[in-house]
């Protein structure tokens, strides 16, 4: 059973065991709701007995052994991606999905599988500490994402899963060849500069100015830096997102580019005008699901329109806007070039120069992607947009 309780974003998930009413806290970052069946798991339970349960709708809170427990989950994952392969057969059988209807199938089948997948949780006592063999030192992990947590929670384990991962990268880093292989420290649910091609863009585009940029939706600050090191004296970076604020602010200061670069808050653009603006807009057009998803999808492509919408009032008389974007809407059949370049025209913006790249990330050149074609033939491009 779930039920809320106190401030409106806590949510209490009840179950029976060993003849008891329990309850605890439900956390969720994605806010996905909490199961409304829940059962006792331990060792004992095997994979296709969980699966079956977690595809019913039925949790399993985990009592066993923490490296059992991922071991299970992934024999779980195993489970569930033969699913979809069977249907994809089926389907290919009766007609070939168009692209679009493709990505969209696709996206069910990923929402699918992670409903199923985060049917397994795990108990975490106060402190963020995992009271389960073998289980992992999580707090500062999670005390990164939760803040403090003075009484004990439930969380699915592939969540805690990503936490645990988004403190490795943040703790390491990515490497930035444009920033002569200097790290960006990426924070939960900020979207990791992984995807070098883009930032290599900003990187090598003919600045029109060195006096000053807006970076709008800045996330990590990565292109914010870049231009920095680039030699442009001051650099303006937004963002809406907190965790994007905070997450590009201490980049700025690990870069020692705090005097040039200022982190702000702001839907899209600060005040005044500059003689370049930046922006690297979500990619697709569709809803995103989870927090990291936001850098990939713009319903309706909101940011993207509201950010051609305000380029003119936001440019100096000679300055540039620059937008970083990848045609793979175009090849999935969710936007159209046409649709693109008519955007510009209605914002009163002219191209003044277009550069693109290749991605070079492992499923542009993976088979076994069901978006592969679409993949392959993708291109990132830098457009150079000037005021009409």
């Amino acid at each position: 059973m779930v039920r809320t309780s106190g401030p409106a974003d806590v949510v209490i998930i009840e179950w029976s065991e060993d003849g008891a009413e329990r309850s605890v806290r439900w956390r969720s970052e994605n806010r996905t709701p909490p199961p409304r069946r829940v059962v006792v798991a331990d060792d004992r339970m095997r994979a296709d007995e969980a699966y079956r349960l977690a595809c019913e709708g039925t949790a399993l809170l985990w009592r066993g052994d923490f490296q059992n427990a991922r071991q299970l989950l992934a024999a779980m994952a195993r489970r569930a991606d033969r699913t979809p392969r069977r249907k994809r057969r089926a389907r290919t059988k009766a007609g070939d999905p168009s692209p679009a209807q493709r990505f969209h199938l696709h996206r069910q089948a990923q929402g699918r599988r992670a409903r199923v997948l985060g049917m397994l949780l795990i108990p975490v006592d106060a402190g963020h500490v995992v009271p389960l063999r073998r289980a992992p030192d999580v707090r500062d992990a999670c005390l990164e994402v939760y803040g403090p947590a003075e009484e004990p929670y439930v969380v699915s384990l592939r969540e805690l899963q990503g936490l645990i991962g988004a403190h490795e990268w943040r703790t390491k880093g990515v490497p930035i060849p444009a920033l002569g292989g200097e790290r960006i420290h990426p924070h939960y649910g900020v979207f990791s500069p992984i995807r070098g091609e883009y930032v290599d863009l900003v990187a090598r585009a003919p600045l029109p100015s060195t006096e000053l940029a807006y970076d709008i939706g800045t996330g990590t600050g990565v292109l914010a830096a870049v231009l920095a090191r680039r030699g442009v004296a001051r650099v303006v970076a937004t963002d809406a997102d907190p965790r994007a604020l905070a997450c590009a602010q201490e980049n700025v200061d690990r870069l020692n580019l705090s005097d040039r670069i200022e982190v702000v808050q702001a839907d899209l653009f600060p005040p005044g005008r500059a003689p370049l603006v930046v922006c690297n807009p979500p990619w697709l057009p569709a809803r995103p699901t989870s927090p990291l998803e936001h850098a990939v999808y713009d319903p309706g492509s909101a940011m993207l329109r509201g950010f051609l919408a305000g380029l003119p009032a936001h440019l100096t008389p000679d300055g540039e806007g620059w937008l970083i974007l990848s045609d793979l809407a175009e090849h999935l059949e969710l936007r159209t070039r046409t649709e693109l370049l008519d955007a510009f025209t209605e914002a009163g913006l002219t191209v003044v120069d277009r550069l693109d790249t290749k991605p070079t990330h492992p499923r542009a050149a993976s088979s076994d992607d069901p978006l592969h074609a679409a993949r392959a033939a993708e291109t990132t491009s830098l457009w150079r947009l000037s005021p009409a």
